[in-house]
Parts: structure tokens; C-alpha cells; sequence
């Protein structure tokens, strides 16, 4: 999780939301991304589709299931439901998303044989997308 954490910091380096993700395989990155929204003036620029698309070309197929997926920020239902499809084994996130988690609106939009485990460093990613919208407020 601290990976994803600097891809979060880049990410708020770059003045976009700071949401950092990673992809692990055999205990090893293969997939590294964080949010370019902004950049790339895309709304589904999230920072687990970037992860996932990474990922995928990393491994030579569109199937994660044997990965573990470490996103600073819960994922949403557009960034869930690609999770699903791609199924990928493991999800661990940091922080909550109180206003577009998954959890928020469907627990059961993953694949089935995902795991979830949720809180990992979670007031470290709390604090820098609380920075970040704060300086956006001033």
C-alpha cells in the first residue's frame, strides 16, 4: 500500500485527485498508476483502470486473478465493475469513499472469488485527498 500511496502523491503532484493504485504479481509490481483524469480529460481515467489496462499488458492477458490490486481509495462502481471482469483476486484499499464507493451501492458487483480487505493505511490516504481538496478550496 505504500506504493500506491506514491502513486497518490503524484498524482496530487499533478493536480489530480490523489488516488494511487498497484498491481502485485508473485510479489512483484507488475502495474503502477494513479488518477489521470485531468491529463487525459477523461472521466474513466480512475487510477485502478489505468492499474488494470497496465496490468493486463504486463501479463499478456486480460485475467488478474492471481493478483492483488492496492488503491489508496475504495473503488467506484465503474472501477468495481471492471475489477470484476478482469477478475482479480484480491482488492485491498486504504480509505473509505463515503459519497461513490462500491460498498455504497452494490457489495456484490465484484467477481465472486475477489477478496476484499479494506482500511490498509487508510488516515494516510485520508489526510492527502483531505489536503488536496482543501488547497482546491482557497
Amino acid at each position: 500500500m505504500s506504493e500506491a500511496l506514491k502513486e497518490a502523491q503524484k498524482a496530487k503532484e499533478a493536480d489530480e485527485v490523489p488516488v494511487g493504485a498497484v498491481i502485485v504479481a508473485g510479489n512483484k509490481i507488475i502495474a503502477r498508476a494513479h488518477n489521470l483524469t485531468e491529463r487525459l480529460t477523461d472521466v474513466t481515467a480512475h487510477a485502478e483502470m489505468q492499474a488494470i489496462t497496465s496490468a493486463a499488458n504486463a501479463i499478456g492477458g486480460k485475467y488478474l486473478m492471481d493478483c492483488i490490486l492496492y488503491v489508496t481509495l475504495e473503488p467506484c462502481v465503474m472501477c468495481a465493475g471492471a475489477l470484476s471482469w478482469s477478475q482479480v483476486g484480491t482488492i485491498v484499499y486504504g480509505a473509505a469513499d463515503s459519497k461513490r464507493g462500491f460498498t455504497l451501492i452494490d457489495k456484490n458487483i465484484l467477481h465472486p472469488k475477489t477478496q476484499v480487505i479494506s482500511g490498509v493505511l487508510a488516515n494516510q490516504s485520508e489526510l492527502l485527498l483531505k489536503e488536496f481538496f482543501a488547497n482546491k478550496r482557497k
